[in-house]
């Protein structure tokens, strides 16, 4: 994403109000609504129902996530059930490196801010959050705790797609 249109998406949502603490995550169950058809990069939103394989990912205030490698079938839906086993909030991000090198560096400006995108579980202290998304295309992407200083500490991991 170029720098413009991010900042332009921000500027809209800190005047809209609508930049929620990126601390505090939301309880009770997420409200139900339509897989998103949007494409990324690096994919799209898999149909969780459609999912032929679930991932068990596990973070923990070690910085790291367990696995931090993973290797992936292009266009097979994957459910990520993502677990904190920390005392502290922690989440997974999936993008490109870029990516997820600007959006933590945009997190330590804006460290309050929250998003709610189907590539993207925020994790409360020994919670779990599930999430499905469908690799397109072949290549090697990452992911990320962008929590300030987290994804600096090294939590990050790398998704092989083949």
């Amino acid at each position: 994403m170029n720098h413009t249109l991010l900042a332009t998406a921000l500027s809209i949502a800190f005047a809209s109000g609508q930049a929620l603490a990126h601390g505090e995550p939301k309880h009770g169950k997420k409200a139900t609504k339509p897989i998103s058809t949007e494409e990324k990069e690096f994919g799209r939103e898999g149909d969780p129902r459609k999912a032929s394989r679930t991932v068990m990912v596990d973070m923990s205030d070690k910085m790291r996530f367990v696995p931090d490698s993973l290797t992936i079938r292009r266009g097979d839906p994957v459910k990520f059930v993502v677990k904190n086993h920390g005392k502290q909030i922690h989440e997974m991000v999936i993008g490109t490196m870029t990516e997820l090198k600007e959006h933590a560096e945009l997190m330590k400006k804006h460290p309050t801010m929250e998003h709610d995108e189907a590539y993207m579980a925020h994790v409360a202290p020994g919670k779990a959050e599930t999430m499905t998304w469908q690799f397109t295309k072949a290549g090697e992407f990452h992911f990320g705790c962008l929590v300030p200083g987290h994804f600096e500490a090294g939590m990050v991991g790398r998704i092989t797609v083949k």
